[in-house]
């Protein structure tokens, strides 16, 4: 089975493509949980238990866990350990947004993948193919390309003209013609942009898109599953991360994200 073979079986199982995105910030988590040994990790596993008969996905970020140094890393891998054991079936996602050259990405690629075992994780284009390689040749592991973000000022650079076409469609035609070589590759493509997500389906064929930007950003999920889905109605993990986790009930936020993103 492949890596995105995991996560279209995880889609028909629990129906849903929904993930839900473990940005635990420590200052924000309930009170209750602080007189845990680990805080973090507690939160997690109680988002994890309210949710995951609703969702296809997790994606911890990385920022939440690397700002409180070693106590941080250690509460990410047991988070890990956790969805391993108890949901081996759900697909996880790093959101480490990396991309280096050489040995840098040697690295990286030995810490996300194998150290913590994620399946997936985010990745910039920026310094191009080659720099991407050692990901993308894992293809037990899924790369998702950075392309046309969720956030207000992506335009800066994504949107720049490029022979007549913004740079991010430049992006989604490398991806599809030159480094989806193992069928692994997955593209960032927000939801606060409905009409450049229903270019890029067209674009992008078949290929899963990461779709941030729903919940608290202002995505509606219900228009994401009818532009963004592929010719199979899959393709999407449609990601929350605050509108589920600080909510008052994340299981009924979740539940009816899911409902919103039914593939059938």
């Amino acid at each position: 089975m492949t890596v995105l073979e995991k996560l279209n079986q995880r889609i028909d199982a629990a129906n849903s493509m929904v993930c839900v995105g473990l940005d635990s910030n420590i200052d924000r988590i309930p009170e209750r949980f602080y007189s845990e040994p680990h805080p973090q990790f507690a939160f997690n596993r109680w988002i994890i238990e309210q949710t995951h008969e609703y969702v296809c996905a997790y994606k911890p970020n990385m920022a939440f866990y690397e700002a409180r140094g070693a106590d941080g890393w250690l509460e990410l891998q047991m988070t890990m350990d956790y969805l391993h054991t108890n949901h081996p079936d759900i697909f996880t996602i790093c959101d480490a947004k990396r991309g280096d050259i050489g040995s840098t990405n040697t690295g990286y690629v030995t810490a996300i993948f194998d150290r913590l075992g994620f399946d997936a994780i985010t990745l910039h284009p920026y310094l191009g193919g080659e720099a991407l390689q050692p990901f993308l040749e894992r293809a037990d592991r899924a790369s998702i390309i950075l392309c046309r973000t969720s956030n207000p000022h992506s335009d800066e650079l994504q949107s720049m003209n490029v022979d007549g076409q913004p740079l991010w469609e430049r992006v989604i035609e490398r991806v599809r013609n030159e480094w989806n070589g193992n069928n692994n590759c997955m593209l960032v493509i927000g939801a606060t942009y409905p009409d450049d997500l229903r270019r890029a389906r067209k674009l992008a064929g078949d290929i899963p898109f990461l779709v941030p930007g729903v919940g608290a950003q202002g995505g509606d999920a219900a228009t994401v599953l009818q532009i963004g889905a592929d010719s199979n109605r899959h393709g999407l993990v449609v990601n929350s991360s605050r509108g589920v986790i600080f909510a008052d009930d994340p299981a009924a936020v979740a539940r009816q994200l899911q409902a919103d993103l039914q593939p059938r």
